[in-house]
């Protein structure tokens, strides 16, 4: 039944995301016409349709300030609702997310510290994604050995708790850091970083993030069998010819770059990675083949709306994205909570 609905999500999603991109350029203090948005960007896209009749404000607000932010929202929820989706099929828990799990804190502190320290100068403009990844691949290898057991497995409860141990750690990590620091400047970075934040996002700053999404979804693709097997438990999957060391390996370098590029762009978003992923296999299922798309559809849709709420909901302030992110994840979180506990207590 679902595999019959997933071409239908499909089409919904995609739908609400192209809604959901209307109203993020269109709406703010200075309201834009939805018709003029779409002009704007298919004259600066493919050079048709002539806006000659619309103002150099107008033009100015949707093609150089609003439009790369809300590119850099579909990116960053793409990238973190994708992160999420094999998360929860590593670790076969639907609670674990990079922000619960401390990669996100992780690409925190090397974010903070080429700000602080000048890390990775050698990286160029791109010291801060190398630092981010670094950090975040720290923050995965960190959790993978501490979560192991003498037999070498690797529970999903020590998992989850190791994660939340690394991830307090780290997170006093990058306020020691921004204290000793002697930057005063460094406090604001700190705020992007923990709350996350895509104002002044430049179309410069997307061609990586954008890659490297691109390129993570097309392997991880792939590999939806081995993640299909990898969702039953270690010993079916090995029985299954899956290699499921090996697998997890290469699934936490990637992880951790996805992770670390989104984090250097944006910010570390909460719970984006925890809700999408889940009402995804609410609609249709577990098939990664599926999960995957669908997942980095709605994670994009979902940022997107989060951004605009953040934006207008207390204009002419601009609330942190992650404040929103977090009042909704944290309700849902309780919600998943108490179906588990339901969903436990009826098949005792």
């Amino acid at each position: 039944m679902r595999r019959h609905h997933s071409g239908i999500w499909l089409g919904l999603l995609t739908l609400l995301l192209v809604v959901a991109i209307t109203a993020g350029v269109a709406l703010g203090s200075v309201k834009v016409a939805p018709a003029s948005v779409w002009r704007i960007v298919v004259h600066e896209l493919f050079g048709l349709l002539p806006t000659s009749g619309l103002g150099v404000q107008q033009h100015q607000i949707v093609w150089q300030v609003r439009a790369p932010r809300v590119a850099m929202a579909l990116l960053a929820g793409a990238g973190l609702a994708t992160v999420g989706v094999i998360m929860q099929a590593m670790v076969r828990n639907p609670l674990a997310d990079p922000y619960m799990l401390g990669i996100s804190s992780g690409a925190s502190v090397g974010a903070v510290s080429v700000l602080a320290f000048g890390s990775f100068a050698a990286a160029g403009v791109y010291a801060i994604s190398v630092g981010a990844f670094v950090g975040a691949l720290g923050a995965t290898t960190a959790v993978y050995w501490l979560a192991r057991t003498r037999t070498g497995a690797q529970p999903a409860t020590r998992l989850i708790l190791s994660g939340v141990a690394i991830g307090y750690f780290l997170t006093g990590l990058t306020s020691l850091i921004t204290l000793t620091s002697g930057q005063r400047d460094l406090a604001g970075a700190l705020m992007t970083w923990t709350l996350g934040s895509l104002a002044g996002t430049q179309w410069d700053t997307l061609a990586l993030p954008a890659v490297t999404l691109g390129l993570g979804i097309a392997w991880l693709l792939s590999q939806s069998a081995s993640l299909n097997a990898l969702m039953t438990g270690d010993e079916t999957a090995t029985t299954l010819g899956v290699n499921t060391q090996a697998l997890r390996r290469r699934l936490f370098v990637v992880i951790s770059l996805l992770t670390g590029v989104m984090v250097a762009a944006s910010g570390a978003f909460g719970f984006v990675g925890l809700v999408v992923p889940h009402v995804t296999r609410m609609l249709v299922g577990s098939d990664h083949r599926r999960v995957l798309p669908l997942a980095a559809l709605l994670g994009s849709a979902f940022l997107v709306l989060v951004d605009l709420l953040a934006r207008v909901l207390f204009a002419p302030m601009e609330v942190p994205v992650g404040v929103i992110t977090a009042l909704i994840g944290g309700p849902f979180f309780v919600w998943m909570l108490a179906r588990q506990s339901r969903g436990a207590r009826k098949s005792a």
